[in-house]
């Protein structure tokens, strides 16, 4: 399956990602700019933050308690802001295109 990580210089990149692996994963085992994941995907560092668009809301799911408080220190934080560390991989993503965040 296919996801597009939108970079902060508006260029695409298409990557493969596996299902069962996390969006921050995917991004950091594709070398997406942007995406640091200091904190190896604990939810700690908001290093992983990205865009996605109000088409992909049912299947990312809502934001937990404990992204929206990592989330609430962030910088340049919209509505569809997620960390990537918080998004499962699912076969009902392929083709989801996101936006990394400007960190």
């Amino acid at each position: 399956m296919k996801v597009t990580f939108i970079l902060q210089d508006q260029t695409a990149r298409v990557v493969d990602a596996e299902p069962g692996w996390s969006l921050m994963e995917v991004a950091v085992n594709n070398s997406i700019p942007g995406i640091d994941a200091d904190c190896g995907g604990a939810a700690a560092c908001a290093t992983c933050h990205v865009y996605v668009d109000s088409q992909w809301d049912e299947q990312t799911g809502e934001r937990t308690p404990l992204e929206q408080a990592m989330l609430d220190n962030s910088f340049e934080v919209r509505d569809n802001s997620r960390l990537s560390c918080q998004i499962d991989v699912t076969e009902d993503l392929d083709g989801m295109v996101v936006e990394v965040a400007d960190s």
